[in-house]
């Protein structure tokens, strides 16, 4: 699969650039050897991608560099593939209807700035541009003394990525933490492959505080399944490294199991799943186990890593609403549009089908092969629980 991607990597490379320099380089520079520095970004991102497949063996250990390479890919590559796609629709204009002007090279080169810019300021600043979205969820199941019940939620937040940048993440802490909610949980990829990726952050991760603490649930990426382990049993203790390290940092796991959350005579029941994606991703969960034992409770409120979980099982059952994240949005959005909703019906913010809820937090961290984030910025969600009063 790098193998076949890299060839389009390579043509992408490739093609713009010798398009670009037979139609206007050469005529300016009157193919002397100064119109051949045109290619030099190139070649060096050729070099790049040379190195990358030959270190591929070790991606996790060079992730880094890869993301330099993705952040340099984009910005150099994917504007002249703009610039050629949208000139090749200027020939007609010009050689049929003699037209002196060039509009769609035009519309391509604002395109390409706007992508430059887009690339750049996602790469530096929008991963760490943390958002805090407020979002009220209304159900006439919840308890009396439950109503107004704030829980902050957190996803994603993919360690191994940050690269050891303790500040940001303590950024995010201190924000999380200041918004004062009653419960905090986390649904899902507190890593990338690796339990090491945690090291770095534990401390950190350790001064997230609520009244009725901090719960979490294990993603597609805490099952290690993009490394080749040298043995099942190697992949197993990393599984069980990562749950050591939550227990330790004082967050609570719920491995398909519940805990029910009193507040005076009242109680609602916390459930949560291990994984459970759409194929290729894992299905570990066991939703009957992890609900059994709620039946009494008025309102349930289930933490799964999957939103695509929701349709596929929980709306079949009572759960009033379900917290999901995975999406990440693509990292990408401009308002409600995101090349992830051709992925998923559900990819961002709360969804409803009758009475029951789904929310889907488009994560806090990044994938660190692309890390840019743009629109889709880094999220901390707070949940405020309100009690649907019915009328007499």
């Amino acid at each position: 699969m790098i193998g076949k991607l890299s060839i389009y990597l390579f043509l992408l490379l490739l093609i713009p650039d010798i398009y670009i320099y037979k139609l206007y380089i050469t005529r300016p520079t009157g193919n002397t050897p100064l119109g051949w520095l045109w290619f030099v970004p190139s070649l060096i991102l050729l070099a790049a991608l040379v190195w990358i497949l030959l270190s591929s063996r070790d991606a996790l250990a060079i992730q880094k560099y890869i993301g330099v390479f993705t952040i340099s890919y984009m910005a150099i590559v994917l504007p002249k593939a703009i610039f050629m796609a949208c000139s090749l629709l200027d020939f007609p204009l010009k050689y049929l209807l003699k037209w002196q002007v060039h509009p769609f090279s035009w519309i391509s080169v604002i395109t390409g700035i706007a992508l430059v810019i887009i690339v750049l300021y996602g790469a530096f600043w929008g991963r760490k541009q943390f958002d805090v979205k407020q979002v009220t969820f209304t159900s006439p199941n919840l308890p009396a003394a439950f109503d107004g019940y704030r829980i902050a939620q957190i996803s994603d937040i993919h360690t191994g990525s940050w690269n050891g940048d303790r500040e940001a993440l303590q950024k995010a802490v201190d924000l999380i933490n200041a918004q004062q909610t009653d419960l905090i949980v986390f649904t899902g990829d507190i890593v990338n492959t690796k339990a090491s990726e945690l090291e770095p952050f534990e401390d950190i991760l350790a001064r997230l505080k609520a009244p009725d603490g901090v719960f979490s649930i294990l993603g597609n990426h805490d099952y290690g399944p993009y490394y080749a382990w040298p043995t099942t049993e190697d992949r197993d203790r990393n599984i069980q490294d990562i749950q050591d390290k939550q227990n330790a940092m004082g967050w609570q796991l719920l491995n398909n199991s519940h805990v029910m959350l009193k507040h005076g005579t009242d109680s609602i029941a916390l459930i949560g799943v291990e994984n459970n994606g759409e194929p290729p991703f894992s299905q570990y969960s066991d939703l009957p186990k992890a609900i059994k034992g709620t039946e009494q409770s008025a309102f349930k409120l289930l933490l799964s890593h999957n939103p695509t979980h929701w349709r596929r099982e929980v709306l079949d059952t009572d759960i009033d609403l379900m917290l999901a994240g995975h999406t990440h949005a693509m990292q990408f959005a401009l308002g409600r549009l995101s090349p992830s909703r051709f992925m998923y019906p559900e990819w961002s913010g709360l969804y409803m089908e009758g009475k029951q809820g789904l929310y889907v937090n488009v994560g806090l961290g990044y994938i660190g092969l692309i890390p840019i984030r743009f629109g889709a910025w880094p999220e901390i969600t707070v949940i405020t629980l309100k009690q649907l009063k019915m009328e007499n």
